[in-house]
């Protein structure tokens, strides 16, 4: 199953509250490297599903939340670990990098 799009700010938010650990892939759609991480990210959601959520934000649509965690450069992937920012993998990495990372906050 593909990562779902969080739709604002408001759905932001309230994945910050409810969830201990998810990560969200800052992605565009003019954004080259983007569309070569995309079936990375959705390949972590299918694997990781039932242990932590896999989102992509849209940042042309989500600028607040950009401004917010000071994303210049995409793509960017945050791992959320209790509602704080615990890494950020900036520009377009490995499957392996991806998981390895989730696996940290797992363990």
């Amino acid at each position: 199953m593909p990562a779902a799009y969080i739709q604002d700010e408001a759905e932001f938010d309230a994945l910050l509250s409810a969830e201990s650990l998810f990560v969200v892939d800052c992605t565009a759609t003019w954004c080259g490297p983007c569309k070569l991480i995309a079936p990375l990210i959705d390949q972590l959601a299918d694997e990781y599903g039932a242990r932590a959520k896999v989102l992509k934000l849209d940042l042309d649509s989500n600028k607040e939340v950009a401004k917010r965690y000071g994303i210049r450069s995409i793509p960017a992937v945050m791992f959320f670990n209790q509602g704080d920012v615990a890494e950020t993998l900036v520009g377009a990495k490995k499957y392996e990098e991806y998981s390895a990372t989730l696996d940290k906050y797992l363990s």
